[in-house]
């Protein structure tokens, strides 16, 4: 057994001698590892950030899109083009249970932006054109006052349903309700005042006015379709027959034979979120791939540096040989020294790279975004097995060299 750790013994004591030369060599081990840990740590959470986003609109949802689909790419709609195809109309058949039985809710949305004010407050605000149904569909709570009515949307009443940021800045705490604002210079009764909800990605969802779907077509906005319409189906198990119903509608009302021709795009939450989920990981593990590249850089040093290393140790190790030390121990002593830089260097590099993905998760945490912090043990354990297979692997070749060195050319060495 001490046989077996003299190896281990000059080894350590080689690197505590020159301690610089072995922070400089597990520098790139460090660099690498803590990449791959920071990109696998935050991408994590970005895409758990993400889903739970998505998830949080509603599994049970469907949405349908003006505009048909690329082949094999996006909805058209998403490529910033205005599309006129879907209309209030399509949203009632649409709630119609005849044409979709699983249907429980519809909502169709028009949206803009504009200037609401109240008094001497003015700010700058997005509001939406909902239908009556529009809190079941979202699955949205009132904080206060009420949400219009199906008579409200018909008639089209003024009236507006204000995000909790909204009315926190335009009445400073005072009620709202029965108090009437401006909005693009048309005036609107405030009957309700949802609760805070947060925001999700870059949009915050406090920060907006909700105004019947029928108003805001004919008076803000002077048009006559709408920009998406979800609706709310009963059961997820559902969801597949829903969807045909929908398609079957539309297609129906728009004079449509040929799925090709379709002037729409149907698209299932729960579909997108698998679809997401796959894309995420792939793209994920890409970059954690790229990152891991570095880790092959940091071994092409590690090992020119331990061929230095042999070179300037030439005549110890010629004297460890005349003294009796066999190959394979003089071998081991090297590789030993590989290992245990790279070892070194991938625990500093974890700890490095999940102090970075814990300090990207608590900023994302105070800035709002509900972000876990995800370090997985299997990326942590997988670190440190490719720190270990770097060492052995770009250690080798320097190792093998010291150990095949003949001792009396070794020992002439100047």
């Amino acid at each position: 057994m001490v046989i077996k750790t003299i190896p281990l013994k000059l080894a350590l004591k080689s690197l505590f001698i020159n301690k610089g030369r072995t922070f400089l060599t597990s520098l790139g081990i460090m660099i690498g590892i803590a990449s791959v840990i920071m990109v696998i740590s935050i991408g994590s959470g970005a895409q758990s950030l993400i889903l739970n986003q998505i998830k949080s609109i509603g599994s049970d949802l469907i949405g349908i899109l003006p505009g048909g689909q690329i082949e094999n790419g996006p909805p058209v709609a998403v490529l910033g083009i205005t599309i006129t195809t879907l209309t209030l109309k399509d949203a009632e058949a649409l709630s119609n249970l005849n044409n979709v039985p699983h249907s429980i809710a519809v909502t169709p949305y028009v949206k803009g932006n504009g200037i609401a004010s109240y008094g001497g407050e003015a700010i700058d605000a997005f509001y939406n054109g909902v239908s009556y149904q529009y809190l079941e569909v979202e699955e949205v709570d009132l904080g206060n006052g009420r949400f219009f009515t199906q008579n409200e949307q018909q008639s089209m009443e003024r009236v507006a349903i204000l995000g909790s940021s909204v009315a926190n800045d335009l009445f400073s705490g005072s009620d709202p309700l029965g108090k009437n604002i401006r909005l693009n210079r048309e005036t609107f009764r405030v009957i309700g005042i949802l609760k805070e909800r947060g925001t999700v990605g870059f949009q915050n969802r406090d920060n907006q006015i909700f105004i019947p779907v029928t108003v805001a077509q004919k008076i803000l906005l002077g048009i006559n379709y709408v920009s998406l319409i979800r609706v709310k189906i009963n059961n997820t198990q559902n969801m597949e027959q829903a969807e045909q119903d929908i398609l079957m509608t539309l297609r129906e009302r728009h004079n449509i034979r040929d799925s090709k021709d379709d002037d729409f795009t149907v698209a299932r939450i729960d579909t997108a979120i698998t679809t997401l989920g796959a894309i995420t990981n792939v793209l994920k593990f890409f970059l954690a791939s790229i990152a891991a590249i570095s880790l092959i850089i940091g071994g092409i040093g590690i090992m020119n540096i331990m061929l230095i290393s042999v070179t300037e140790r030439i005549r110890e190790i010629g004297l460890r040989k005349a003294l009796g030390a066999k190959p394979k121990s003089i071998r081991n002593q090297f590789l030993l020294e590989a290992m245990i830089v790279t070892i070194i260097g991938g625990i500093i590099g974890i700890t490095f790279g999940s102090l970075v993905a814990t300090l990207v998760a608590f900023l994302a945490q105070k800035m709002g975004y509900q972000w876990d912090l995800i370090i997985s043990p299997n990326s942590i354990i997988l670190s440190l097995m490719m720190s270990c297979l770097i060492g052995i692997g770009f250690g080798y070749y320097p190792a093998k060299k010291a150990a095949n060195l003949n001792p009396i050319n070794a020992l002439r060495h100047e």
